[in-house]
């Protein structure tokens, strides 16, 4: 039997009951797809941490980014329906799209730059020029194709096959996210790898080679199934027609304004004077549509911040998953997974319930819903938020300074700040936390341990943090006070470690492949930079001494200072003083909220694509689904302008505004839904060829009468 339906399906125009074709258009889209959201997954942390961007540009160069992703659309459907067709368009602009992909895995080259072989570029100028080419390049090649691709699918199905044509959508939405759930899984993951000729960094050329590569794969795949295409020929330049005659209404009714001029159905009728009845109709149906697109531009912003806010709220969190370590740009994953899951199970099965429950949940009400739903997801990303900042540590301010104290002798000491601030009791071994004292009135200290006092004056610069080093010795007490140059949380879930010798002599020490040299006795290491999560081999070596451990896990996000304090055998003992607590807020409390937005997703999305669909007229369609896709150039827009008006210092605070802006503009679309009116663009399109015919029959008859009326004469 399988054979018997793959011989069928090879000799027939369709496999059943959807035309062969698609099946190229799907696998094209998805590997479409998996190079957009590859690359997008891990650009915000390419941005800030190659680059070497703030949060507030990587965020709104990210969003600049997507925008244009979203209005080049305009440029696509106007090339695609006037021009050169949506097969030309497409191959066109994806072979733009492939060039783009190469050029910005090439931006991202370290060594590119790297002449003195530091590990760090000598001329971030060129790769950020690099970076902006390759970006504008595959803004022009996925914004132009966009429009054209679903479009294309759509017109490979017969009238008759409206069922199949709307099972595909969701299809075509499904390798969406397939793609996307792949390429958010495998990318962060090859950016997190070292790679390099001259010095080992994180691997951004693969993360950003791979896409490019997959977008070579779905340029072939496209073209091959070009003899089976269902090519609908262009009908002229038809956004231009269009503009022409919403111009000329305007203009005439405004020419005819006087009472004696009679009303028209419609202010689209004044222009019947120069235009055709199909094309002022067909623009009416298209007005009518994208005039109750002006809300949803509103769900996009917050959509988006996925690959953004929510990314960087991510790097603040614990991603520790037992045996598997989250990235923070993995978290994305979430999404295209509850897709690929929810978008078989709501068409199959949630829908279905829903009209056997005899409600009517027509396409704008679903819209609504995923409206509200979004809303609701920003309110539990802001209850997050809340949670996440109650945990983070308190930095001194510009007129304050933070000490600490480690006591690395064997009696216990007290430590008293003057003049007569504070009095604290550090026993053998053990540190503090850090206290905050306004510098301006921190004088001096004493420190008394076993029967010796000494007195330190000490003069601080205020907004940093320091630790006192305390140790009572044969001869005197030592107190010797260390800068601790980080008053931030190390960002991207990193660990940030230092060491201080306790030994009597000097050591060297080496934690997995970084060395931190040779230290002196009561020393300090400058603090490096270790991958989160992670256990690592510390290693001591120094005269007769050749000793080592397995560190602790230090969690995401922390800072700690770790004391060699003796060798017993080859087993080393140190001691952890936490500088920075980690993460403690877990990745999973970013569930529910994915969870939320992709069911909001489900409903807004997948029917948006049809709905566009299935209100546009024939020759309109790819102009329509730009319409709908520029709705998310415009959020994305909105989050740049409201993000950088609102001044919010907090960021649950921002969340929250966003979530009751997109609920007031939900109301809004809810009213402007009630009133819309759903047409067949078939059967007023059926209804203008109908009339065509009478009135070309009409225009025979009078013809022919006037014919024979002139060879009596």
């Amino acid at each position: 039997m399988a054979a018997w339906s793959k011989a069928t399906c090879s000799h027939l125009p369709s496999c059943f009951g959807y035309p062969l074709s698609i099946f190229f258009i799907v696998i094209n889209e998805f590997c479409e797809r998996f190079s957009y959201y590859g690359m997008r997954a891990v650009l915000v942390l390419y941005f800030k941490y190659f680059l070497q961007w703030d949060d507030n540009l990587s965020t709104a160069i990210y969003h600049t980014f997507v925008a244009l992703c979203y209005l080049t659309p305009i440029l696509g459907a106007l090339i695609a329906d006037s021009w050169l067709g949506k097969f030309k368009t497409i191959v066109s602009l994806s072979i733009v799209y492939t060039i783009g992909q190469a050029i910005m895995s090439v931006s991202s080259i370290n060594d590119l730059t790297d002449h003195n072989r530091d590990g760090s570029p000598d001329n971030v100028s060129v790769h950020i020029a690099l970076s902006m080419i390759g970006l504008i390049l595959i803004a022009l090649g996925t914004g132009g194709i966009k429009p054209c691709v679903s479009a294309f699918g759509g017109d490979q199905f017969e009238d008759d096959q409206e069922k199949q044509r709307s099972r595909f959508f969701s299809i075509f939405y499904l390798s969406i996210n397939a793609g996307s759930l792949l390429s958010t899984i495998i990318t962060p993951i090859l950016r997190a790898q070292e790679c390099g000729i001259h010095s080992k960094q994180r691997c951004y050329p693969l993360a950003f080679g791979v896409p490019a590569a997959l977008m070579a794969v779905a340029l072939v795949v496209f073209i091959i199934g070009s003899r089976m295409y269902k090519k609908v020929q262009p009908q002229g330049n038809i956004m231009i027609q269009v503009s022409k005659c919403i111009g000329f209404a305007i203009k005439n009714r405004f020419r005819h304004r006087s009472k004696q001029f009679p009303k028209r159905e419609h202010w689209l009728d004044w222009a019947s004077e120069k235009y055709d009845k199909r094309l002022i109709a067909q623009t009416k149906m298209v007005l009518k549509v994208l005039f109750l697109y002006i809300p949803l531009p509103m769900f996009w912003a917050l959509f988006d911040q996925q690959g953004s806010r929510w990314t960087l709220q991510a790097t603040t969190m614990d991603g520790n998953f037992g045996a598997i370590q989250i990235q923070p740009d993995q978290m994305q994953t979430v999404n295209p997974i509850l897709i690929v899951i929810m978008v078989p199970v709501v068409d199959a099965v949630v829908y279905p319930l829903i009209k056997k429950c005899k409600i009517n949940f027509t396409p704008l009400r679903k819209i609504t819903v995923g409206m509200f739903l979004a809303s609701l997801a920003f309110v539990a990303a802001a209850l997050v938020q809340v949670q996440i900042d109650k945990t983070l540590p308190v930095f001194p301010a510009a007129g304050q300074s933070q000490i600490k104290i480690i006591n690395l002798g064997t009696d216990g000491a007290t430590v008293r700040f003057e003049p007569q601030l504070q009095s604290v009791n550090v026993m053998s071994m053990e540190s503090t936390g850090y206290m905050t004292f306004e510098t301006s009135l921190l004088r001096s200290l004493t420190v008394t341990s076993g029967n010796k006092t000494t007195t330190q004056v000490i003069k601080f610069s205020g907004g940093n943090r320091y630790t006192l080093r305390v140790k009572n010795t044969a001869t005197e007490i030592l107190a010797e006070l260390l800068f601790d140059n980080v008053v931030s949380k190390p960002e991207e879930g990193n660990n940030l470690i230092r060491f201080i010798n306790n030994f009597p002599n000097t050591i060297n020490v080496t934690m997995g492949d970084t060395s931190f040299g040779a230290l002196t006795p009561l020393s300090a290491s400058n603090y490096s930079l270790f991958p989160g999560g992670r256990n690592n081999k510390i290693m001591v070596t120094g005269n007769s001494i050749h000793c080592s451990v397995t560190s602790k896990a230090f969690g995401f996000g922390s800072a700690y200072t770790i004391v060699i304090n003796k060798c017993s055998g080859d087993a080393l003992d140190v001691i952890y003083s936490e500088d920075i607590p980690p993460n403690t807020v877990h990745m999973a409390w970013q569930i529910p909220q994915y969870f939320i937005l992709t069911c909001a997703e489900v409903v807004f999305s997948v029917t948006g694509l049809e709905f566009s669909y299935s209100q546009a007229p024939s020759n309109m369609k790819a102009v329509l689904q730009a319409g709908w896709l520029l709705t998310v150039a415009v959020g994305n827009i909105i989050v740049l302008i409201v993000a950088g008006a609102s001044k919010l210092s907090e960021q649950w605070a921002e969340y929250v505004l966003f979530a009751a802006l997109l609920l007031a503009v939900c109301i809004i679309f809810a009213v402007m839904a009630y009133f819309y009116t759903y047409i067949d663009p078939n059967e007023i399109e059926a209804q203008l060829d109908e009339e065509e015919k009478k009135q070309v029959k009409m225009d025979q008859d009078v013809s022919e009468k006037q014919a024979e009326a002139d060879s009596q004469m």
